[in-house]
């Protein structure tokens, strides 16, 4: 990763991956995109921030935390002025 990334690490023990049926690289990914949602979602990360999370545009990424019942839309006057700076 590039120096404007940080790396976190977490120990998930064999037997979970094994039970779920993933790989290191899906779990990665689905806790990414868990992360992403649950931040966007509880307003501690803007969409566009949260789209780069997990590597997709805003657009995208607004259409998916919708279809995922996530309200896109719950805007504080300032909160609404930084999304559309």
């Amino acid at each position: 990763m590039g120096s404007n990334h940080r790396e976190i690490k977490i120990s998930i023990p064999v037997e979970v991956l094994l039970s779920a049926s993933m790989t290191e690289e899906q779990i990665t990914k689905e806790l990414r995109e868990m992360l992403a949602f649950k931040l966007f979602s509880e307003g501690k990360l803007t969409s566009g921030n949260a789209a780069k999370l997990i590597g997709m545009s805003r657009v995208a990424f607004l259409f998916e935390a919708s279809r995922r019942g996530i309200d896109i839309l719950s805007y504080s006057e300032n909160e609404l002025h930084r999304e559309l700076a």
